[in-house]
């Protein structure tokens, strides 16, 4: 099939193109704006590929994505292309609202009109996140029928655009699937992220700050079993439904930023130990306490489970960016001085 990816030169969107044009045989059109967390350089291994396009525009577009439609004549959809650094959408959160809800009506609405014009096989499959569903508690998951309750502009945004994707199928008969993940890592991820965030500021013997006491928890899916996921459920997941996709990973952020600096000890080491450069600083507004997902319905039903633990994927992770200095110092030279997530809190 042909598929549009929306996002495509994002982390998970690239994560999701290499997965595709490497791993299976579908055709890639990945549509993105490029933003500032966008970079191509994650899909130079995709260059010259028959079998891969690339087309700038903005999702809110309504003019090029339909021209988009037109030429390339999409068997279905991946949309990824969203804001979603929590920070960021506390300090404005009207490219939220833009990106995120008007942009996800535009191409359902385009996709409606594809459909009613003959395409009857396309698919419309919806990525988004966990935080729609809110903080728990010390104990349970989130499930396919946990009630929203987002906590922050950004996640507020996801489930208005999650509902959309929703009432699109069962009043217009869209066909549309939808997945929620956990916290994403991995290769390629833009160094505003808590993991790449604490890795390349620890490898330069800055200070790593933490919110609050770091025991914020988080469920850490490896990137490349997402993107396994995503394919999958587009293949073969059940119109109208939705699937959890989590890495059965729980883990507390002080946990996370310990294990990284340890690594750094081992693969990097230094005159100090990186943990020394820990500190504790005043926690961000609305700060969600603990993320958990329940994946067994996609592992029941479609036979997805994660292949890395926490352990062994943060392990390459980190060997990854070790090994490939040019990706990410790019990024550091062309955001020099700029309002990065590299001078952030993590």
């Amino acid at each position: 099939m042909r598929i549009l990816v929306t996002g495509g030169a994002g982390f998970i969107g690239s994560a999701l193109c290499r997965h595709l044009i490497s791993d299976t045989a579908h055709e890639v059109v990945n549509l993105d704006k490029l933003t500032y967390a966008a970079n191509l350089d994650s899909l130079k291994s995709l260059d010259g590929n028959p079998r891969y396009r690339f087309v700038k525009a903005d999702i809110c577009d309504r003019a090029a994505v339909d021209a988009v439609f037109r030429e390339h004549k999409p068997d279905g959809i991946i949309h990824l292309a969203a804001e979603s650094h929590v920070d960021r959408s506390i300090d404005g959160p009207g490219e939220f609202i833009k990106t995120n809800i008007v942009g996800t009506y535009t191409l359902l609405d385009i996709a409606n009109a594809y459909v009613r014009d003959g395409h009857k096989s396309f698919r419309f499959h919806h990525v988004s996140t966990d935080e729609v569903y809110g903080s728990l508690g010390d104990t349970g998951e989130f499930t396919e029928e946990t009630p929203y309750a987002p906590n922050s502009p950004y996640s507020a945004s996801k489930a208005s655009s999650d509902h959309l994707a929703r009432a699109w199928h069962h009043t217009f008969h869209l066909p549309v699937v939808m997945t929620n993940c956990s916290n994403n890592y991995g290769p390629f991820q833009f160094p505003e992220k808590l993991i790449p965030l604490v890795l390349l500021r620890g490898l330069e013997g800055k200070e790593l700050p933490v919110y609050g006491k770091g025991d914020n928890v988080r469920d850490w899916l490896y990137v490349d079993d997402h993107a396994r996921a995503l394919a999958l459920v587009f293949e073969k997941g059940v119109d109208g439904e939705k699937y959890n996709v989590g890495g059965h990973n729980e883990v507390a952020n002080i946990k996370v930023v310990e294990t990284i600096c340890a690594l750094l000890d081992e693969l990097a080491p230094k005159a100090f130990k990186h943990r020394d450069l820990i500190r504790f600083v005043q926690d961000r507004p609305g700060h969600d306490k603990r993320y958990a997902i329940d994946a067994s319905k996609i592992e029941r039903e479609l036979g997805w489970k994660p292949r890395e633990t926490f352990e062994t994927g943060l392990k390459a992770t980190v060997a990854w960016y070790l090994e490939n200095r040019w990706w990410w110092e790019a990024i550091q030279a062309r955001y020099s001085g700029q309002r990065l997530g590299l001078a952030k809190k993590a």
